[in-house]
């Protein structure tokens, strides 16, 4: 346990403007508690105060280490503080309890004193460069569709000899057609205005697609400076292989391969009661991660001989496809993660074309 080896520990509860620290002895006793904007000035006042009230060993128990605490962390851990991540602290179990920010970073520094497992936060550098990146590309994949769902509603209202220009058209098609619309002044103002709209729609549609395009290579050429052995498994793109990347975050970070199937929602969870021993769906975990998972398992059910065979085989044994995608949902996990630590190499600044 933790506090066998702390002197004490520094709860924080972190806002986007404000910090609120609170100094918790080894046993759970409040010390102090202190206050401090969110800026450089403030992560110093709260290193001073932690070093007054925890002169000896001591660590940092920070809720939001990738959010709101995500520069006081960085901070820290340049300092040579020790730093664990909260990601909740317990609550008052009943209605009406005390509630305030002080008392919150007490619950945060009690829940790492009595916690068997301890998280450390997520590292930064070429993780939050690929994160950076695949967010950015999600946000203009989820804008096109948008985008692309409007023209369709456009196209649908639009005059019936505009409409039979474009009836039985493929998407694509219909792009391409829509951005290369010319308004004429002969035409009325609705006919004009609706293809002033589709035209714009259409070339928003394009302009998407491009910084999409151009997200993915550059998370491409970050996957392979960062891990080429990973986006070399069968059925692993850059796209999946940049999630694993960013979910697992660094070595040492997950204790065994099984914390990693469980972190990706793949590990079931056991529900035995009595005479009944069953095991349940999991349905928690980092659910992007899972994501990836599934989408390795239907590449490879398409693409890979073993695959398909181990397939076939658990059929003829009575298990439902659903079933076997869960099964190798977990195998691929476990492969993931020795391939992980195995060919880890440290952390080194990452480039990236800039045309």
């Amino acid at each position: 346990m933790l506090f066998e080896s702390l002197e004490g520990v520094i709860g924080v509860d972190t806002h986007r403007d404000t910090l609120a620290a609170a100094a918790v002895t080894a046993v759970g006793a409040t010390l102090e508690h202190a206050d401090a904007p969110a800026s450089a000035e403030g992560y110093q006042q709260l290193l001073d105060f932690a070093r007054t009230q925890v002169p000896g060993r001591r660590c940092w128990a920070i809720e939001g280490t990738s959010s709101y605490g995500a520069g006081l962390t960085a901070y820290l851990s340049e300092q040579g503080e020790r730093v664990l991540e909260v990601c909740r602290p317990k609550r008052p179990p009943r209605r009406g309890a005390r509630k305030s920010d002080a008392l919150d970073a007490v619950r945060a520094a009690r829940e790492i004193l009595s916690s068997d497992r301890l998280t450390e936060p997520r590292s930064r550098g070429q993780r939050e460069a690929l994160r950076v990146l695949l967010s950015t590309r999600a946000g203009a994949v989820s804008a096109r569709t948008a985008a692309i769902n409007h023209l369709k509603a456009l196209i649908v209202s639009a005059p019936e000899n505009l409409r039979a220009e474009l009836r039985g058209q493929t998407s694509d098609t219909q792009i391409t057609y829509c951005a290369k619309l010319r308004d004429r002044p002969t035409q009325n103002l609705e006919h004009r205005t609706t293809i002033r709209a589709m035209r714009s729609t259409a070339h928003r549609i394009q302009a998407l697609k491009a910084e999409a395009n151009e997200l993915e290579r550059d998370i491409a050429r970050l996957v392979d400076e960062i891990h080429p052995e990973l986006a070399q498994l069968p059925g692993v793109g850059s796209l999946s292989a940049a999630q694993i990347l960013i979910s697992w975050s660094h070595h040492g970070r997950l204790r065994s391969e099984a914390a990693f199937a469980s972190l990706a929602g793949a590990a079931p969870i056991p529900a035995s009661s009595g005479l009944t021993n069953r095991h349940r769906l999991n349905r928690g975990g980092d659910r992007q991660l899972n994501r990836a998972l599934h989408t390795i398992v239907l590449t490879r059910s398409r693409i890979d001989p073993a695959t398909r065979a181990y397939i076939t085989r658990r059929l003829a044994e009575g298990k439902t496809l659903r079933e076997i995608k869960r099964c190798l949902k977990r195998i691929i996990a476990r492969q993931l993660f020795r391939t992980l630590q195995q060919h880890h190499t440290p952390t080194t600044p990452a480039t990236l074309d800039a045309t």
